[in-house]
């Protein structure tokens, strides 16, 4: 039985004075109990598609072109058309019914309301349960998503909590109401591994339990054929290949589908260079050059001796960056006036080295502090004890005026670009004002000039200079945090998840220009991610943290191929076996 259909879809944005189409008759259904994978490119339509059956579009900004949305409610046993549906009709639909799990949780979830009252407010409106028991029913779903301290957390802000988090906050939201669809965005976008697993497992869970159909909208082609029946694979708003999962990714036909398989990093072998999607719609021929990291860190040298000398070169130097005994602790909120107060250490004694010209991947679990260390090096966050020398330079001495100089040659490309991109400014503002504020070029033309270059590096266009952050797609608004980042010629960046919004066919071409830059301008990199295929591709030497504290560091391949704890084991255990 057909509980969704989408027939003959089409879809157009407003942009300026005329209408653009975006979705092109997409037709598909969605059976009782079934999970569809919706895959595709950034701005191919995947989200465009999740939003027009939850009707969550702008009547003056999108208009249907023709076809029409069907749902069947099991418990009145009737067809719902869902477009002509008015506000107070959809009410009833909405998370009660028919729920979704968004790109970004921080976005999404209101930021002046504690993470469990928002959970028990939509309880309390699609649900009879008291206000005691739906607290105590948001402290069983913090459970089941693998929440820790579920308590503290229901008495959480989001902004108190890492992006895993925030985003498990987010599933516990959209499943409270066990609805009969779920929709699910880019769920496990900023989740690690290991509690991607955990997440994925859960929904199988629930759905078996409920016999509940999921939509699950991924740009990891791994994740959805562990996860999903049915397929769909979305191009320029049209629907290139619609079938069973696991036939589509053993045997795919067309070549926009072989290219998004292509285009993920082999944990296997390494490739020099990841192909795209436009190599294989091209159909240009693609070669695997299987080679060891030390095999391709020579291919990039040319003189003999420099080859012989180059291990020995990068890791005799001083180096770049040193974190000696670096702690950071987080004082708790008090539950009660004169209670105790709790703190949480983010950071514990943890001391590193990064040499010039090296990538330092960064891999572990959501909260164990990646995140905080990367910040902690540039003084976004104040650490609470330890040194931090970079270029000989003692940073958590000096002054403001000191600092600025620093953070010219030390970029940082946040997890979140939604909320680090200023929402009333224009992109190419966006831009130029670093270049300004530091004296770069020699007017504001040039600068200009110089941003409309980084954006076309990052696979963007003129026309987007002129636009706001609010008209792009989750994956290009990254696109243009990563292009902000190399506005300055930084000497040394810090990704922090720069790539784990991105389809894997841009992701792709932002790894390989990562590694161009580094090539031609000689840059130094803290790689952080929880993919531990793009961690492996882009990195010299791996750090596994747990807990605040480093457990592992080792070469990239010999990490991975030999780990030595029992926590990188488990990391590398929960990768989805069918990713290439």
């Amino acid at each position: 039985m057909d509980i969704l259909k989408v027939d003959n879809f089409s879809l157009a944005f407003k942009r300026e004075k005329s209408w653009h189409t975006v979705l092109h008759n997409v037709t598909f259904a969605l059976k009782k109990g079934e999970t569809l994978g919706i895959v595709g490119e950034s701005g191919s339509g995947k989200s465009v598609m999740a939003l027009s059956i939850m009707k969550l579009l702008s009547a003056t900004q999108s208009r249907v072109n023709e076809g029409n949305i069907h749902y069947f409610d099991t418990e009145s046993s009737r067809e719902i058309s869902i477009l002509p549906l008015k506000e107070k009709e959809l009410r009833k639909i909405r998370g009660r019914k028919i729920a979704m799990i968004f790109q970004e949780p921080m976005t999404s979830l209101n930021p002046s309301l504690k993470c469990g009252y928002q959970i028990v407010e939509q309880l309390r409106l699609h649900t009879s349960l008291s206000k005691k028991e739906a607290y105590k029913k948001t402290i069983e779903l913090f459970k089941e998503v693998l929440l820790p301290r579920p308590e503290k957390i229901f008495q959480a802000y989001p902004f108190e909590l890492s992006g895993g988090q925030k985003q498990r906050v987010m599933i516990a939201l959209a499943m409270s109401c066990n609805p009969d669809i779920l929709i699910a965005d880019e769920p496990t976008t900023a989740l690690d591994v290991t509690v991607q697993k955990g997440i994925l497992e859960l929904i199988k869970k629930l759905q078996s339990k409920y016999q509940m159909s999921v939509i699950f909208i991924t740009h990891d082609l791994g994740v959805v054929v562990d996860i999903a029946d049915t397929m769909l694979v979305l191009y320029q708003g049209k629907i290139v290949e619609y079938g069973d999962a696991e036939n589509i990714f053993e045997n795919p036909k067309h070549p926009y589908t072989q290219g998004l398989l292509a285009c993920t990093p082999s944990l296997e072998y390494r490739l020099r260079k990841l192909p795209t999607v436009s190599d294989f719609i091209q159909n240009e021929h693609i070669v695997k050059q299987e080679e060891t990291r030390e095999e391709w860190i020579r291919s990039l040298i040319i003189s003999s001796e420099e080859r012989e000398n180059h291990h020995l070169q990068l890791y005799s130097r001083e180096p770049i960056l040193k974190i000696e005994n670096l702690s950071k602790i987080y004082p708790l909120r008090k539950e009660k006036l004169f209670s105790k107060r709790q703190y949480l250490t983010a950071l514990n004694n943890v001391s590193i080295e990064v040499y010039e010209g090296e990538t330092l991947g960064l891999v572990g679990e959501s909260g164990c502090g990646k995140t905080t260390l990367g910040r902690s090096i540039i003084r976004l966050i104040e650490p609470s004890k330890g040194n931090i020398i970079y270029k000989g330079k003692e940073i958590t001495s000096l002054s403001s005026k000191e600092l600025r100089k620093v953070r010219k040659e030390v970029q940082i490309i946040l997890q979140d670009p939604y909320s680090s991109l200023n929402q009333r400014i224009t992109v190419g503002e966006a831009l130029i004002e670093p270049m300004r504020v530091h004296n770069l070029f020699r007017n504001d033309k040039e600068r200009k000039k110089r941003s409309i270059e980084l954006l076309e590096r990052v696979s963007l266009n003129e026309s987007h200079f002129y636009r706001y952050p609010h008209e792009f797609s989750g994956g290009q608004r990254q696109r243009i945090a990563i292009a902000r980042a190399l506005t300055l010629n930084p000497k040394f960046i810090i990704c922090d998840e720069s790539v784990s919004a991105l389809d894997v066919s841009v992701q792709a071409q932002v790894l390989n220009l990562l590694n161009e830059l580094k090539r031609e301008f000689q840059l130094t990199y803290i790689f952080i991610s929880h993919d531990l295929s793009v961690v492996k591709f882009m990195s010299d030497r791996m750090a596994v943290m747990k807990d605040g504290e480093i457990v592992e560091l080792n070469e990239a391949d010999k990490l991975y191929k030999n780990p030595q704890s029992q926590y990188t084991q488990q990391l590398i255990e929960a990768i989805p076996r069918k990713r290439i």
